[in-house]
Parts: C-alpha cells; structure tokens; sequence
C-alpha cells in the first residue's frame, strides 16, 4: 500500500513564556519556541506507522511565519521526509476558521484531497497551548470532505485502506474504523516522542523545505487573515485571583502537620482584605448607526448530548446561558434543543421542563451513539431550515469537534471553551458601525492568564461552554414547550466511519459535578496509582461524605487514570465544597478546573509549589506522610466541615 502520512504541526511558545499584548495578538519576541506536545505525539504516531509500512512517505506540514522551520527541521530530523510550510504575511490574525482553511488548501494544491487515488493519513495534535481550541483537526476534515476521529490515543492501520483508532470519550473509550483518507488528532497518551537521531539531524540540515505563499496554492484574502476571519478578539483582560492568602500547616512530623490542618481548617483560615480599585471611566459611545448583522436570523439552538440514554450534565448546563441569552435578546427569542438519537423522543419534554421552549427530534435507529458527520450534516440542515443567531455546545470531547465542523459548513468562526456568555455590542470604529446586538463570548487563554472576548459575525455565532461552569437550570415540572420532529437527508457517505466497540464505565464519574469533596492526585502520586487518592475518598464516603477522586493531565497523558476524571481547562471543571490537591504543582491549565471550590488544601513536598498560590490550606510534605494520617482523621470522625449526608 502506497500510504501517505502527513502531520500537522505547530510551533509555539512555551507555556510559561506565553504572552498576549494589548491587540489580543501573542507576543511571541521573548519566548522560547517548542513543537506544540500534542504535536509531538502526532508526530510519534506517524512513526509508529511507518514501521508497519516502511514504504509509507512520512510528510510535515505547519503554518506560521519562517521561524517555524525549526520545528520542521525537528521532525525531519525525527524520521519525516518531506516538510511544507505555508507562510505569508496575509494570514495574520487569522482565527482557527481561517487557519483550517488555509491548511486544507495547501494540503489539496500538494495533491491531497477526497478524490485522491493513492491512500493517506492526516495526523495532528488535539489542541495547541497557545489556543486550546481544538479546532483546527475538524476544519482541516470539513474543508477537505474527508471522515475524522479526534482526542485518540492510538491508531493501526490495514491494509484494507482502514484506520483503526481508539477514542477518549467522556467516561471510556470508543474503538472505531475509519476509511482513509482521514484526518486523525492524538492526545498525550500515546508512545512519547522520539528524539532527533544524529542521521536525522543532518539529513535536516541539508533539506530544503518548501515554502508556499497563499498565491501559491490559489487562496484568496476573502476568508483568512483578520479581515477575513469570522471571529475577532474584541478585548482581553488580565484574570486575578481573589483568594485569601494560604494558611500553611506547621509541625515537625505528619501527626503535627494534620493536627496544625484541622485546626486552621477550623478555625476558617484566612480572609481576602478587600481593597478599593478605581474605575477608569468609560470611553464614550460614539453616535455612529447600529447594524444588525443577522440579516433574519432568530433563535438559539444548542445540541442535546446523549449518554447512556440520558441527557449529559454539560447539555443541561447549557440551558443556564441559553435562557440568559434569550432574555437580554428579548423579542420573543426561543431556545431549541436539538435532540438526537436512537428513540429519544421521551427526553424531550425534560428539556422543555429545564429550559427549552422547543425541541427538535432527530431519531435514527444508525444514530445511537453520536457520530460527527451525520450529526454535522443534520446541524448543517437544521440551521439553513431555522436560521438561528446563536448555536451553543458543551466543550466536550465530542461538542469540541462537532462545532467546528457545523462552522466549517455554515462558515461560521467558533468559540472554544466559554466561561462567559453575554449579549453586546462592538463598535467598529473604521467603519463607524455599531454591530448589535453580538454574542460576546468569553473564554480563559493564554495559560488561563488572560479573558479574552470573542466576536463572530456570522450566524449562527457559535460557541462551546466549559462542562460545569454554569449550573444546571431548576427544573419546573409540566413546563410547557414544542416538540417537533425533522427527518434529515443522510446518505452512505455519512456514515462511512464504524464504531466497533464503546466502552464507558460509570465508576461516579458523573459524581464528579455532585461531590461535595473531591481529592485529586498529580504527578507526585503516582508511585503508588493514585492508591492513597482513592483511599482518602473512600474514607470520606464511608463517613457519609459525598466524594469522588480524581487527577491532574500529567497523570491521564501518562495512561494511569482515564481522561474522565481529569480536571482542569481540559478536562472537567468542578465546584466541590472542599477540593484536596495531592501532589499537584499547580500548573494553571490544572488551576482553571478547581478554581471555583469553596476550599481548596494543597498537599505538596515542594514548598515553591505554585498550588499553594491557589488555595486555602496547606501542608508541605511527602504525601505518603502525611495521607494516611489523614486517612485516619477521617476514620475519627473529621470531615473538612462537610455534614454527612447518609448514615454509615
């Protein structure tokens, strides 16, 4: 077989370099750069599969300014062959829309589009730390035409023209076969990236890597760059902690260092002394005529995720913005669910009774689990026949590579992983318009550093809301709504990827939005699995406290836990009463999940630990120390000031 491998790479800052100026633009001049690391786990992917087609050409593609050879010298001197890169100063600013576009346009006009002869993979990374948007795998799919799976952590291939590829999902994993050509983005959990070899490194040298301007491959200013994209970052603000300076535990062994915990645990620990800011006053609204950029369009609609055969939690979250959205729109604005799925029509009116005030249902007896192409197309059909302004996922692992195809199709620009979601305006003093009303979607980035406020002027505006940052709507029992049903128009072509097996265990995973106490393991705990992390929890539940364990990335990317329990910016984010760090460093994607517990105690042998930045409560220790004395603590009767909810 006459294979093709081709990935996707970015260069990017470090992520304690990363910087952001006043134009919303990264300020990359004092950064050291590095190949993104979800990259290099595509990169490794690729390798893999060269070995089991040694004939397979193994090419390296990235987009940015010349600097971005380096990274491509990297991977040649990795084992790639071939290395392209797309660079001109017309793509700018271009936001994840442009970027999957102008991709996709260099990988056709290379000979790789839906129609080609030869087979060939296209292999990325999940998401970049400079935007963890996970966007781009999805754009660069839907521009193309090709199938896609992403968030995977290992691939095979046969020689059938098939890719075998295992898929996170929240709760397990799915294992699916995709036809090639596909697009596949990987997670940190597959074989870790090789070094460069000394063969490699010369053979690096001495390649010329082609370089390709936007005339090059026929891809006009239309659609890329700033001026072209869909979306625009409208403002940035820095994010400031308001937490109380931490109470650190003192003592001089375990049993003093928890006695020293209960007691300031008790006694409250310390308060946030507020101080009073000034206000800079508001710039004046200039009185230029208002443009309403919806030509038409009403309504918002957010898509019902299914698990299980119930409604997923973030689904119902979203109801919480969409109803808030709805009101500041006024006008008789509707929210409307689409709902599909495999006899699901009895879920309907449970959404009418949190929120929405139609539903829409799509049941096919093929689309019992979800799958991103039919359910593309079905989104792309919907919104041409209701036209809505505004189209809301939850930022899971399957809304975060829905959206971005649904945009592909609608050209619409996307928002990724939303803390914030308001109606406003934005003037547009080049133009002297005032665009309104305008979704302003805002979202944490940078290292979660800065909040950044996106605009789209393109409907539907759509955005992706972080799992559990809004709360679920009260329920209002009998509420009344529409329930319509749509029959779409699908074909073979949309269901060419197979999913052979779903695995997804319960194991409290849902508890996880619930508990009232969550203790967490890093890095630092996995020594013993985590063990220790599990037996505090189930200590705590045995005294009838409602608790849950889980962990940080470094812990899922090493293949230890599953990717359900992980919390953070990409993973689940949580509001527990009480939120127990072991053995974490306290790196800010980890911070962003955890951030909003009531109170936060960080366990950690490194007193430098940024953690202890973040919490209330600390005790610098070995956790192997200082967890079982806890442990027993609890078995006494101590509960963090949690009451039992059960008797034991």
């Amino acid at each position: 077989m006459a294979l093709t491998i081709i990935s996707l790479i970015k260069q990017v800052p470090l992520p304690s370099e990363m910087r952001m100026g006043d134009d919303g633009l990264m300020d990359r001049t004092k950064a050291k750069s590095i190949i993104n690391i979800d990259c290099q786990f595509g990169l490794e992917a690729g390798l893999q599969l060269k070995k089991q087609y040694p004939d397979a050409k193994l090419i390296v593609c990235s987009m940015g300014p010349q600097s971005f050879e380096v990274a491509l010298r990297t991977a040649i001197s990795m084992g790639y062959d071939e290395a392209y890169l797309l660079s001109d100063r017309k793509l700018g600013g271009s936001d994840t829309y442009a970027t999957g576009l102008a991709i996709a346009t260099m990988l056709k006009h290379l000979g790789f589009s839906k129609e080609s002869k030869e087979p060939y993979i296209i292999l990325s990374g999940r998401q970049t730390s400079d935007g963890d948007t996970a966007h781009v795998p999805s754009q660069v799919a839907e521009s193309i035409g090709i199938p896609q799976a992403t968030f995977v952590e290992s691939i095979n291939a046969n020689d059938k023209g098939n890719v075998i590829a295992k898929r996170i999902i929240e709760g397990g994993y799915q294992m699916m076969k995709l036809p090639m050509p596909c697009v596949i983005s990987l997670t940190p959990t597959g074989i870790p990236p090789r070094k460069p070899s000394l063969i490699g490194a010369i053979k690096a040298r001495n390649l010329t890597i082609t370089t390709f301007g936007i005339d090059d491959i026929g891809l006009g200013t239309e659609k890329i760059g700033i001026n072209g994209s869909p979306t625009i970052v409208a403002k940035v603000a820095n994010i400031v902690s308001e937490r109380a300076p931490i109470t650190m535990s003192e003592g001089h062994n375990e049993t003093s260092l928890v006695d020293s915990l209960i007691s300031n645990f008790k006694k409250g620990g310390n308060v946030l002394e507020k101080k009073e800011t000034l206000q800079k006053a508001e710039t004046e609204r200039p009185d230029f005529p208002i443009k309403d950029f919806r030509n038409g369009a009403k309504g918002i609609l957010t898509w019902v995720e299914i698990t299980n055969g119930y409604i997923a939690r973030p689904s119902l979250e979203l109801l919480t913005p969409a109803r808030h959205l709805a009101t500041q729109l006024g006008n008789d604005t509707k929210v409307i669910s689409l709902l599909i799925g495999k006899e699901v029509k009895p879920l309907a009116q449970t959404l009418i009774e949190y929120g929405s005030d139609e539903v829409i249902v799509v049941e096919n007896e093929a689309l019992e689990e979800y799958l991103v192409l039919p359910f593309a197309s079905i989104f792309e059909q919907v919104i041409k026949v209701r036209r809505p302004e505004i189209a809301l996922f939850a930022a899971t692992t399957s809304g975060r590579e829905l959206a971005p195809r649904i945009g592909m199709k609608t050209d619409s620009g996307v928002t990724a992983d939303c803390t914030g979601l308001e109606i406003g305006e934005y003037i547009n003093k080049k133009e002297k318009l005032i665009y309104s009303p305008i979704l302003e979607s805002r979202r944490p980035t940078y290292g979660e550093s800065k909040l950044a406020t996106i605009l789209g002027f393109v409907c539907p505006q759509i955005s992706t809301a972080r799992a559990g940052t809004f709360e679920v709507p009260k329920q209002i029992e009998g509420r009344q709504g529409i329930i319509s049903t749509y029959k779409p128009t699908l074909s073979d072509k949309d269901f060419v990827v197979e999913i052979i097996k779903t695995e997804r265990g319960e194991g409290g995973l849902q508890n996880l939005f619930n508990a009232d106490i969550i203790v967490s393991g890093g890095r630092g705990t996995t020594t013993d699995n985590l063990s220790l992390i599990k037996a505090l929890a189930e200590a705590l539940d045995s005294q009838g406290i409602n608790a849950e364990w889980a962990c940080s990335r470094p812990v899922v990317d090493e293949g230890i836990v599953e990717y359900a329990r992980q919390i953070g910016q990409t993973g689940k984010t949580i509001r527990p009463k009480v939120y127990i760090a072991v053995g974490i460093s306290g790196a800010i994607q980890h911070i962003a999940g955890m951030k909003e517990s009531e109170k936060i105690i960080a366990i950690d042998h490194n007193p430098k630990a940024n953690i202890f930045h973040y919490a209330d409560f600390g005790i610098v220790g070995e956790y192997q120390d200082i967890l079982p004395e806890l442990i027993e603590r609890v078995k006494s009767g101590f509960t963090f000031g949690v009451v039992p909810k059960k008797n034991t």
